[in-house]
């Protein structure tokens, strides 16, 4: 297996470009013996020759005009890779918030994406409830937050949108029951919206599991102990969606926003809003345009 040199690649290059030996050594900063051997070797190894020295200056053969658009395209990758991963400009952190119950299975893959393009650049990843992050992002806590709401805020963009839907245990009965028995975190904004669809509804219900956990209220419907609603799409592979054929009320629709802080500028953040806006974009079951 045959391998180009970007070292000589380049000095390759830079004999084409100033037309000389002479000229290219001094832009490189390297001797003329050294810049000729180079080439040399470049002929060699690929068996061709690359430069026409029949004239008072160098020029190029019909096999050197075409290595020269493989080599420029070749040095500039090369540079670019060098310049993303030791270049300090793309060092640093960024502060990002995600409700708890989207990070799966979007927030991961935007993680992986995210790292192979900024490998220096750490991401703060804080799950917590929309209220939460809201309150932080107010105070200059996070750089970048996503929420789930029914309206946005300005400055705010919403991604998706998307239905809200009952989630229970893989066939289990408990949306059967009445009182209809809930699960819910104390500070979940899904919550007010499904109490106040039941009471439209006239259907009973009560508070069976009432926590600061997400673990237990995935256990409690898991065992088929009360029922919950997610955004479409997030629920984990051990439940599943209540196909209850209309015996449960319509719940509202949810937005999942982004917000960014005003420094939150520049390649780096611009690529992270970008793999934030594919990651939930094309998962959307029931996506409605916006």
């Amino acid at each position: 297996m045959r391998n180009l040199d970007i070292t000589t690649l380049r000095s390759f290059v830079a004999v084409a470009d100033s037309g000389g030996v002479t000229r290219a050594a001094g832009f490189l900063h390297l001797t003329q013996s050294a810049v000729s051997m180079q080439l040399k070797r470049l002929e060699e190894m690929l068996g061709l020759s690359l430069l026409d020295r029949t004239g008072r200056t160098i020029g190029l053969t019909a096999s050197g005009e075409q290595l020269l658009v493989y080599a420029r395209r070749m040095i500039a990758l090369n540079d670019e890779v060098i310049a993303r991963l030791t270049d300090q400009a793309y060092e640093g952190e960024i502060k990002l918030g995600v409700p708890h119950d989207i990070v799966y299975p979007a927030i991961p893959q935007v993680l992986k994406q995210f790292h192979a393009a900024f490998p220096r650049v750490r991401i703060l990843l804080e799950a917590s409830y929309t209220k939460t992050l809201k309150e932080r992002f107010a105070k200059g806590d996070c750089d970048l937050i996503v929420t789930t709401e029914t309206g946005l805020d300005q400055g705010g963009q919403t991604l998706a949108e998307k239905d809200l839907i009952w989630i229970g245990a893989p066939g289990g009965a408990a949306w059967r029951q009445r009182p209809l028995r809930l699960a819910f975190c104390r500070f979940c904004t899904f919550r007010p919206h499904v109490v106040k669809a039941l009471d439209a509804a006239g259907i009973d219900w009560e508070m069976a599991v009432d926590t600061e956990s997400d673990r237990t209220i995935e256990a409690a419907v898991s065992a088929d102990l009360a029922v919950h609603a997610m955004i479409d799409g997030t629920e984990p592979p051990y439940l599943e969606q209540v196909d209850h054929n209309s015996a449960l009320p319509i719940l509202a629709t949810q937005k999942i926003n982004l917000y960014r802080a005003q420094g939150s500028q520049g390649e780096v953040h611009n690529t992270l809003v970008a793999l934030l806006q594919n990651a939930f974009q094309p998962q959307a079951g029931r996506l409605r345009a916006v």
